[in-house]
């Protein structure tokens, strides 16, 4: 089985920054893409950011310019930095995994994390 946890929110003034980690663990035998998500209150979840095990990432057309997704497929973490944030970013953050376990590795799932909550007020 394989899990992810999510750290690094908080709050934050407009204009501030925050980084947002992620780790996958458990019985990984590969990882493809990874990503973030989000979802504010009373909206859908939404894509962020997403990156593939070969470094490309693709992005929100509303973080473009301001958030920066990477990842290091030695330690399966990926993380978000975050800056120039403004309040419309306020959301739960998830992390999702694209993972095949020990027990199944040609079969590929998608891992979620709990989420962590990031704030944006002044």
């Amino acid at each position: 089985q394989v899990h992810v946890v999510e750290s690094g929110g908080g709050s934050v003034q407009p204009g501030g920054s925050l980084r947002l980690s992620c780790a996958a663990s458990g019985m990984i035998f590969s990882i493809n893409d990874m990503g973030w998500y989000r979802q504010a209150p009373g909206k859908e979840r939404e894509l962020v950011a997403r990156i593939t095990r070969g470094g490309r990432t693709n992005y929100a057309g509303s973080v473009k310019d301001r958030f920066t997704i990477s990842r290091n497929n030695a330690e399966n973490t990926v993380y978000l930095q975050m800056n120039s944030l403004k309040p419309e970013d306020t959301a739960v953050y998830y992390c999702c995994v694209e993972s095949s376990s020990l027990e199944t590795p040609m079969k590929y799932l998608e891992v979620w994390g709990q989420g962590t909550l990031v704030t944006v007020s002044s």
